[in-house]
């Protein structure tokens, strides 16, 4: 651990320290905040670890996307072959066959599905037996159902939280880390035992976890749910429901109050995912957006906007990497600095800060995530085959973005992408192509984008004489975790952050909702200061789990 001076806080005469990454699972980031009177008033999110995947792609063959990008992760490496894939089906101009679209729909479908309880349960309930909510008359019931490893509905989850990527490997010979996703298609051909024991499995799935725990209802009943209203009187209609996980869960957030803070910038970024397959055989940039099933979109002061990807640029004013201008991803550089030259130059993350120019505001910071791609599924003109759900706008409408509306949204996904996978599974036509032989086109860009169970994650390359001239990956959490840009902009989670209550500064499990509420891939080590005396309170992991 060594003390540095940090401009952006020197104002406030307050000192940053930088620590060695610890966490829950990824530790590589830290949120230092300033807190006044028991309220964070400033954050500064710090991507500790330097990674370099597009330097390591540069000269490559163009195909080395597809193996590479997913091992960027472990945990949504199945979205990354995704959206790689789609990358150079742009840049080829290839021809894909119906069954491979519904193959790849199908698979990146499930490792969400996989992600949903997994994320719930291990990473963000576990912070509500936190010793704060002790006087809660909901409390006892919390640490029966929540506490790690030993609480019923941690175990339940957890456990049967690896049924959907089973069907992932069916499909994609293993999971993590397939690469069975390839341009023109998917090389897999399925035969019906196939389909058959997928479908078996998500059943399994849905009737032991997904209904009988979680929801205590059919599917269909929660997807009726189309107020907030309606939401509350789900909870109350019976037993089943009010006892359930997601029953609970959502009396015991309003009870400890995770409706009222860690809102965000209130703007929103979906890239949109999965395919009608009739509709993108031939994939193209332009041809994307009509295509989608989960759709794109902006929303930014008030309005849905139609998503454009030469909006985007990536700025690193505050980034430990060279360059004086945002720059579009196919123009992106990825140049690093020693951290130690950039602190001296007021930067303080690895992660570059990805922002969107909206017509008539500039770039500016977006929230990726479910709750972004519930805002824009609730967005007018969808067209027949699109998700067109009118909820979490009527929930944003009357509650406001808080902690509690976003991860409702994360579990709103559950039921509705468990729906959709059932219907491509039925779809898939066994005795039909499932690739089509690409032309390898010396030169060209591509882009491809999907939404992770984390939100917008996209790949932009451009090819030069049959190898990698540029490489750009833009993740969710860049998106959400990048720092200041050049007009000190906060980034989403500094932003949701500030004005987060504080009760006990040496253990701040608000601020632990608020970071996880975004799950980013980074879990969090903050460091406290009072900034009226600079002085440091703590630092520490939130409830850290090694």
């Amino acid at each position: 651990m060594t003390a540095v001076d940090n401009p952006a806080s020197a104002a406030k005469d307050a000192v940053d320290l930088f620590v060695s990454p610890l966490g829950r699972v990824e530790g590589d980031l830290d949120v230092r905040v300033t807190i006044e009177d028991g309220v964070v008033t400033s954050a500064w999110t710090e991507a500790a670890m330097f990674r370099g995947f597009e330097i390591i792609l540069k000269g490559k063959d163009p195909q080395a996307g597809l193996v590479v990008t997913p091992r960027i992760c472990g945990i949504c490496g199945g979205s990354h072959l995704y959206k790689a894939a789609y990358a150079l089906d742009t840049a080829w101009q290839t021809h894909v066959p119906q069954n491979a679209t519904l193959i790849r729909n199908i698979a990146q479908a499930c490792e969400t599905l996989q992600s949903i309880p997994r994320y719930f349960y291990a990473l963000f309930a576990i912070d509500l037996v936190n010793k704060k909510y002790a006087t809660s008359p909901l409390y006892d019931e919390a640490a029966r159902r929540f506490a790690p490893y030993v609480g019923t509905a941690y175990q339940k989850g957890v456990v049967l939280s690896n049924k959907p990527v089973e069907v992932y490997a069916i499909f994609g010979g293993q999971w993590p880390h397939s690469s069975f996703m390839v341009p023109g298609g998917v090389m897999s051909a399925p035969n019906l035992a196939d389909v058959t024991r997928a479908a078996a499995i998500l059943n399994h799935w849905k009737d032991n976890w997904l209904e009988k725990e979680w929801l205590g209802c059919s599917v269909d009943r929660w997807l009726e749910i189309r107020t907030w209203e309606d939401m509350l009187a789900w909870v109350d209609e019976n037993e089943a429901q009010h006892n359930s996980d997601c029953g609970f869960f959502i009396r015991y957030a309003l009870d400890i109050g995770l409706d009222k803070y860690g809102g965000g910038c209130g703007d929103y970024i979906a890239s949109g995912t999965y395919f009608e397959p009739a509709l993108y055989e031939s994939p193209t940039v332009e041809g994307r957006m009509d295509a989608l099933i989960g759709r794109g979109g902006i929303y930014a002061g008030g309005k849905h906007l139609q998503y454009d990807q030469l909006r985007v640029s990536e700025d690193v004013t505050h980034s430990f990497f060279a360059g004086e201008r945002p720059l579009h991803p196919w123009e992106g550089e990825t140049i690093p600095l020693d951290p130690r030259t950039g602190r001296g130059q007021g930067k303080y993350s690895w992660a570059k800060s990805p922002r969107y120019d909206v017509p008539g505001a500039g770039r500016i910071p977006l929230e990726a995530g479910p709750l972004a791609r519930r805002v824009v599924a609730a967005g007018p003109d969808a067209l027949g085959h699109q998700d067109n759900d009118p909820l979490f706008a009527d929930m944003l409408a009357k509650l406001g973005p808080s902690v509690f509306v976003r991860q409702m949204a994360r579990m709103h996904e559950g039921p509705k992408y468990f729906k959709w996978v059932m219907d491509w599974l039925s779809r898939i036509d066994l005795s039909g192509s499932f690739h089509t032989k690409p032309t390898e086109y010396e030169s060209g860009k591509g882009w491809g984008g999907t939404e992770a169970a984390r939100g917008a994650l996209q790949d932009w390359i451009v090819i030069e004489n049959g190898k990698i001239e540029n490489y750009q990956v833009i993740t969710p959490t860049a998106w959400n975790i990048g720092p200041r840009d050049s007009a000190d902009a906060l980034g989403p989670i500094e932003q949701a952050l500030v004005g987060a209550p504080v009760a006990d500064v040496s253990d701040p499990v608000e601020l632990g909702h608020v970071a996880r509420s975004f799950d980013s891939c980074l879990v969090c080590t903050v460091h406290a200061y009072d900034g009226k005396t600079g002085r440091e309170l703590d630092n520490f992991v939130i409830n850290g789990m090694v």
